[in-house]
């Protein structure tokens, strides 16, 4: 079923499902595809959007003034858009509601967060999303959802279905479809925010039916550490890094009794690790802000640093209490907040 003529839909009545956004570029047909498939699998509508404002600009005659281009102008463009991706999406079999709107992107994105179990966005458009780039949208978004954001980059293009677009020359080497690992990570670090993330995390692997994978990094000795008066008995951090990490397991596995969930603890910076695990893994999911974190960031380092270098779909889940976090300590030793 199909419902995509392009228009003004009322925001507060936007129904449950995923939403995509669009803007014509390769990166949004990444995440308009992913998003497509995503919503196969849930059996929920998939709400594809492009939003535009009209520019203003300072006039240089005499009679100094802000002058505005034609909107009629602007918003065929970005009709013309939308019909291109909805366009892309027969054969999907998922209910398609397409809309056009007036308004910052990100602003758009974030107000029908409000009612959509998913939002997806690719890492940067032409221009931006209709007007943004990477650092707006695409960090907004994952940062300010008030549900769980999937960003799509531009790498993982060639693990796509239906996408045969060729990526631009100097970049990685892709990593073909067959050479994906059918796995779901999720990375750790002892945070409330984390244990909510491995809970959507164990979520989705489930409705995938495929394993999960929680890791947890111990970063190197840094000079940050220079002030511990006694030296750091990193086999005994190791220790009870890895007694915490069991703990966490058991605790999902007594909320996912079917599922197959593993962990580690690795060695490494965990920007690093986790954007190496991207290259291969068929989602990576994270919290928006650990313990390394400040209070008052709405997106952490970790966070931040694997957005914006990631190889493969990334899924960013907002901070929430979930009633199942409260049995946490039943099953073992966990870092005090």
């Amino acid at each position: 079923m199909t419902n995509a003529t392009p228009g003004n839909a009322s925001r507060g009545g936007t129904p449950r499902g995923i939403v995509v956004g669009v803007d014509g570029s390769d990166q949004s047909h990444c995440a308009l595809v992913w998003a497509a498939q995503e919503a196969q699998k849930r059996r929920t509508p998939l709400h594809v959007i492009t939003a535009y404002t009209v520019p203003v600009f300072a006039a240089s005659s005499m009679d100094a003034g802000y002058a505005t281009l034609d909107d009629a102008v602007i918003r065929e463009g970005a009709e013309a858009v939308l019909e291109q991706a909805v366009e892309k999406l027969d054969g999907y079999g998922v209910e398609v509601h397409a809309t056009v709107e007036t308004g910052d992107a990100a602003g758009v994105l974030l107000e029908l967060s409000e009612e959509a179990e998913l939002v997806v966005v690719g890492t940067r458009g032409r221009g931006g999303f209709m007007g943004r780039l990477l650092g707006s949208v695409s960090s907004a978004v994952p940062a300010h959802a008030h549900c769980p954001s999937v960003t799509i980059p531009l790498a993982c293009a060639p693990r796509l279905e239906g996408v045969d677009f060729e990526l631009p020359k100097g970049k990685d080497v892709p990593v073909k479809p067959d050479d994906v690992e059918k796995v779901v990570l999720v990375g750790v670090d002892g945070s409330e925010q984390a244990r909510m993330a491995t809970l959507v995390a164990a979520e989705q692997a489930a409705r995938w039916g495929r394993p999960l994978r929680v890791i947890c990094a111990l970063p190197p000795f840094t000079g940050s550490l220079a002030w511990v008066p006694a030296p750091l008995d990193r086999e005994a951090l190791y220790a009870d890094l890895r007694t915490q990490l069991d703990a966490g397991v058991a605790w999902l596995r007594s909320h996912f009794p079917g599922l197959q969930i593993s962990g580690e603890v690795q060695d490494g910076s965990p920007v690093e690790l986790l954007i190496e695990a991207t290259r291969t893994a068929e989602l990576l999911v994270m919290g928006t802000r650990g313990r390394g974190g400040f209070a008052g960031m709405l997106l952490g380092s970790t966070s931040q640093g694997v957005l914006h270098h990631a190889k493969g779909p990334v899924m960013v889940v907002p901070d929430a209490h979930d009633p199942r976090l409260d049995d946490r300590k039943k099953f073992g030793p966990m870092p005090e907040e």
